[in-house]
């Protein structure tokens, strides 16, 4: 035997080596490619749900100071107007039925009545062979206008005012919902995310036009995929 044919011989296992590492690097890129699809399907599915419930809220608030848009956050519902009292946390009791309308629109939709209803027992499934569950945020954020308090009101900056009466409407909303308070929460952003730069503006009566536009709550409602591994590890800890 050549010298040549004994070094072919000796190297023939690479050859096999190399096929079979192929194969594994091949097997792998298709796992990835089906687990990357199967996301995005779930993902697809969780956004059909979201434009049901944005539709049933375009429907059902039909409000000139109430605006409701689909955004990437999931459903914006935007109330403008008299909703507090000057310089005060408390909600003016006019809006006590739109609130109760904006809760109970919420507690009837589909997003938050998935697990009862018999035509989404297919996505139940998929979710759970994911080893994940729904996680369903209804988030309130409280905006004040540029303007100072008064020396001796009852919060010291507009920063705990917008917090104070974001609370409130989440208080309000859970009630006459009737939902877990796991699913609420409460933020103030005071005067810093206007949605008008009043500083631009020199007319008086335009300026308190964009004030009233900045004094503001926007309530977001969410859904995404959160891991049950992570939620027992969670509760364990």
């Amino acid at each position: 035997m050549s010298l040549d044919e004994r070094r072919a011989k000796s190297t023939a296992w690479a050859l096999t080596f190399a096929d079979v590492v192929t194969l594994l690097l091949t097997f792998f890129v298709l796992l990835l490619v089906m687990l990357s699809d199967a996301e995005k399907r779930l993902s697809t599915l969780i956004e059909n749900l979201l434009d049901e419930t944005y539709e049933e809220m375009t429907t059902g608030l039909s409000y000139d100071n109430i605006a409701v848009d689909r955004e990437t956050k999931g459903i914006k519902i935007t109330i403008t107007g008299n909703l507090f009292q000057s310089t005060s946390a408390d909600i003016d009791p006019s809006y006590y039925s739109v609130v109760h309308q904006i809760g109970q629109l919420i507690a009837d939709s589909d997003l938050m009545n998935i697990n009862t209803r018999e035509e989404h027992k297919a996505l139940l499934g998929i979710i759970d062979q994911h080893n994940a569950e729904l996680n369903v945020e209804i988030r309130c954020e409280g905006h004040t206008d540029d303007a100072k308090l008064p020396q001796h009101a009852e919060y010291p900056s507009n920063w705990e005012l917008s917090s104070a009466r974001s609370l409130n409407l989440v208080r309000l909303m859970n009630k006459h919902a009737g939902m877990p308070e796991k699913y609420f929460s409460a933020l103030g952003y005071g005067e810093f995310r206007p949605v008008v730069d009043v500083t631009l503006i020199t007319d008086f009566e335009d300026k308190q036009e964009a004030r009233a536009r900045n004094r503001r709550v926007e309530i977001y409602l969410d859904a995404f995929l959160k891991d049950k591994t992570y939620i027992e590890t969670k509760i364990n800890i």
